[in-house]
Order: C-alpha cells, then structure tokens, then sequence
C-alpha cells in the first residue's frame, strides 16, 4: 500500500483512508455489519491505516461500529479520524461533552485526527464564541487529539478565512476533476501548499458518479489501458498531488474497495496523456450535470420522505450519461413512489442543512418533471 507522510506531524499513512459513512447496508438501512466488517478487516490487512467516521454517520451508527472492529487490531497500528459536529455546539462546555461521548462510541482513549466537521464561514462566529479551538487545544494537551484540522463545504473565500485563523494540522476538502472551480477548488489546494497544510480529500470519485461513463468516455479511457477503471483514474487524478496525503473513499462494496486497493497497492501518478483525457472527459461531463448533489446526506431525513440525494443521483446520472437505462432500476424500483421529488412539501429545511447551497426545492421539481417524461 502506498504510503504518504504529514512532514509537519512526523506521520505516515496509508494513501487511499476508509471512508466510513456508506457501509453496505441491510433491508432496514442498518448497516450490513458482516459485510462491514469483512471490508475493514481486508482494507487493515491490505495495508490501510486510516479510518475516517464522523459522529452523525449512518445516523449515528458508524462511530460504534468502526470502533469496535478497529478493536481487533492494535491501536498504535492506525489512524482513527471523527470530527465534532460543531452545529450542535451552543456553548463552549459542548464541546468536551460531546468529545467524551465520542470516544466512548468509538470505545477509545484518544482520536489520531479530529476534525471540525463542515466548517463554513456561517459557524465561524460559534466557532470563535464558543471556544472550540481552544477546548481542542486542551484536549490534544491531556492527549486526547493527536491532530486538529477541519472538514470543509463553502466558496473559496471562506476556505481561505479559516485555512488563515489558526495553524491546522491538517484539513479535509472535497477535491475531483470535476470540483477544481467548486468550493475550495484548485486554488484552496494551492492555498494549502503555500500555508503548509496537509490535505485529506473526500469525494474523490464524487459521490461515485465518476465510477459510471457512457461508451463514448469509456473509450476514451481504456486507449490508455483497457483494463483500468473509471474510478482508478479519478482516484490517480486526485492523488497526482503532492501536498494530498490521504484520498478517502467512501467503499460500499468489497468490489468498489478491492478496485481502489489495487489502484494504490501499485500506484502510479497520472502521465501526460492520462491528463489530458482526463481534461477531456470533464470539460464533457461538466457540460451536462443538472446540480452539485454528492450524495452526503446532510439534507436527510425529509420531512415529507423524500430521498433527495437518490432522486438527484438519478436525475444527474440520467442526464450526465445520457441513458435512462442507466437509471431505470434507481429511478423505478430503488426510489419508492412515497420517496420521489414529487412530494416535496417545499418547506425548505433540506436547504438549511446542504453544504453545496443546492436550490432543493426548485431542483426536485425539475427531477420529477425531467424523469417523469423520461420514464
């Protein structure tokens, strides 16, 4: 497994880290813990050192889960990451609360990386108030936190304020070929260098829709190599930077995870002509996605039952890959009739809670317009 070292925290970790907020799951959305298992048990064995959970993950499941098969291994042997949901924090005594209770979920006596989760230039103010920076810094004294950094969804401008307001160990961005103009972006990497930051990148695969091509950019692909996956590319592009230590992926299958095990067991970083298809195939790509959904979550549950992140999965898959074959499972079996954008109550609390700024409301109405046609 290719190894990647933090020069500033003297550490070295695994270059491809465990995402873990999309653990296969059973018929009543709890997370298939055999399944889970066995994944991060042959990720560790194959060398994976770091594990990123975060408190709100499968609804809270995921901290407990992942800290108790990580018990089977010694501790000093990975990196265990979670972060602080900072919008829960409302006074300065929160934060070591809830602390605590992380680590009690997690069944540990101290996190390697712990992040403030999705800052944003909105929670700068409780941030400040709060004193969370400050309880951290406590914390990493009592030797609690190795590494404070943060998770970032916001513009650039907000990314540069908090990269500039405290000398993090570390930060957490969402970076793909697709995202090199959208939040952070290439120019919040190139920040990250200049104010030597390390940089751990989730949605690297962009909520995986850079997994699935039509033929026309699979074909541009495999003239390079006919046996390399769509997903190996988007994992290299991102991992083609110097300053990126840790490229999560969000693994939901042992295919998914044994294809990226592969793509970093022998990894190789993009060459001149790799680029270049890549450059291609995003400048079409780009031309065709309806909205910025990753699929994070963080708009559910909806009030009226709505799976907003499926019915925008499907919506721009179907127009990103131009195949209502592509999306017909998804769009007529997967997402229930009860789940579908039409009973958008429009009331608008998705929209508070979307770390992409996503007009939910107005795009529910175009999905349903779009695929009810389609379909």
């Amino acid at each position: 497994m290719e190894k990647r070292t933090f020069e500033k925290l003297g550490v070295s970790a695994s270059l491809l880290g465990f995402g873990c907020m999309r653990f296969p799951m059973q018929g009543d959305g709890e997370i298939d813990e055999a399944a889970g298992e066995q994944m991060l048990t042959e990720a560790y064995e194959a060398g994976v050192n770091y594990f990123d959970t975060a408190y709100p993950y499968h609804n809270g499941k995921s901290e407990p889960f992942v800290g108790k098969v990580l018990n089977k291994f010694k501790r000093d042997s990975y990196y265990l990451a979670t972060k602080l949901p900072v919008w829960f924090v409302k006074k300065e005594e929160d934060v070591r609360r809830i602390f605590e209770e992380q680590l009690q979920r997690l069944d540990k006596d101290y996190v390697d990386f712990y992040l403030l989760h999705a800052l944003n230039a909105e929670r700068l103010a409780d941030l400040v108030d709060c004193k969370v920076i400050e309880t951290c810094e406590q914390l990493k004294k009592e030797g609690k936190i190795k590494y404070l950094g943060f998770s970032f969804h916001d513009s650039y401008e907000a990314f540069e304020k908090i990269a500039k307001l405290y000398p993090w160990d570390f930060c957490q961005i969402q970076y793909n070929y697709m995202d090199t103009d959208f939040q952070a972006g290439d120019k919040g990497y190139a920040l990250t260098e200049e104010l030597d930051i390390p940089v751990v990148v989730m949605e690297p695969i962009r909520g995986g829709s850079l997994a699935n091509h039509s033929k026309e950019i699979l074909t541009k692909f495999r003239s390079q190599n006919p046996d390399a996956t769509p997903s190996s590319y988007a994992l290299r592009w991102v991992a083609s930077h110097p300053n990126v230590k840790v490229v999560l992926s969000g693994m939901s299958s042992l295919a998914q995870m044994r294809d990226n095990l592969a793509t970093f067991s022998d990894f190789k970083p993009l060459n001149e002509q790799e680029r270049e298809i890549i450059d291609e195939v995003a400048s079409i790509l780009k031309s065709r996605v309806q909205n910025a959904c990753t699929a994070c979550g963080y708009c559910m549950p909806c009030p009226a039952k709505v799976n907003i992140p499926m019915n925008f999965k499907a919506w721009n898959d179907y127009h990103t890959y131009q195949s209502y074959g592509a999306i017909k499972f998804l769009w007529e079996v997967a997402i229930g009739e009860e789940s579908k954008a039409k009973n958008c109550v429009e009331c608008g609390k998705c929209e508070k809670s979307c770390p992409q700024g996503i007009a939910i409301r107005a795009d529910l109405k175009r999905v349903q317009e779009d695929l009810t046609v389609t379909s």
